[in-house]
């Protein structure tokens, strides 16, 4: 089992606290961290955000959000086996020839630990800041994935779709392992589908409704057949509430029901452990992560 550390950027946007977490994690066993993105965050925003029972976000307009591309280039270099992934980052506000390139350097310059979650974004007024279409943002989202592989996968490469087409060009360094793996975030019926079709990684977020990460799993599953794709070739992260440090509830078990379930990444919100950094993430991983990667 892996163990991931989310809201990263935001929890520790400086730089010598971005630096002490890394430090910190990957001395505890902590396999990766994760880190969000909101380019802009539109003070009188309408649009309900699905992740609180709320519909708002919990920061504050002034709070610091570091572009999740840059904050992880700061920790790879800092850090010599902890994987970086976007949790997630907006695919569809990109121009795909660009994020191929950037992507595939960062991932060329840590040595292969970068990971791309992607999600198709929920703020429609940040799109209209941005000055870019809220409508049909999922199959932008399609075609951007088919767009960047196709970068990574070879020179000369071409590509004509309904949002970008190119013809004969070739982008370099490619990503060391061939291409950068991607992960499709979202609990909706849409990203499910995403994830099974296009997906190296799944990662469902719980929300604000009530979410069965069982019945996701198996729903997956089932999609990615239909689809021609191997199940077990698609990596599947979510939290475990039961697993956190101050929830009464014995971690190993919690853990142990997830993997039994087909999880393969346990995904952690940093805020469980900022009460004393260094000793909480030691203590979890000697008595959490460290029982499971024997």
């Amino acid at each position: 089992m892996k163990f991931c550390l989310h809201f990263a950027n935001t929890a520790y946007p400086a730089p010598a606290d971005a630096k002490r977490l890394a430090i910190a994690a990957e001395s505890a066993g902590f396999e990766s961290v994760m880190a969000t993105e909101h380019v802009v965050i539109p003070t009188n925003y309408l649009s309900k955000y699905p992740y609180s029972e709320s519909g708002r976000m919990s920061s504050t307009m002034a709070s610091p959000r570091p572009d999740p591309l840059a904050w992880l280039t700061h920790v790879g270099a800092l850090t010599s086996r902890l994987r970086l992934i976007t949790g997630v980052l907006v695919l569809p506000q990109r121009n795909p020839l660009v994020l191929a390139k950037h992507v595939a350097t960062i991932d060329h310059l840590t040595g292969g630990r970068l990971e791309l979650g992607i999600g198709v974004g929920w703020l429609r007024e940040e799109f209209e800041a941005l000055g870019i279409p809220f409508a049909r943002r999922g199959a932008r989202t399609n075609e951007y994935i088919e767009a960047m592989r196709t970068l990574w996968d070879r020179d000369d490469a071409s590509f004509d779709g309904e949002f970008v087409s190119f013809k004969g060009v070739s982008c370099n360094p490619k990503p060391t392992h061939g291409r950068v793996p991607i992960v499709v975030g979202g609990n909706s019926k849409a990203a499910l589908r995403r994830a099974a079709r296009y997906g190296d990684g799944y990662f469902p977020a719980t929300g604000a409704a009530a979410f069965d990460v069982n019945e996701a799993i198996q729903a997956l599953h089932a999609e990615a057949r239909d689809a021609g794709r191997d199940p077990g070739a698609i990596e599947i992260m979510t939290g475990c509430p039961d697993a956190l440090p101050g929830s009464g509830k014995d971690p190993l078990a919690a853990v142990a029901a997830r993997a039994a379930a087909g999880v393969h990444r346990i995904v952690l919100p940093l805020a469980a452990f900022e009460a004393d950094l260094e000793g909480m993430l030691s203590d979890f991983g000697e008595r959490v992560i460290a029982p499971f990667n024997r």
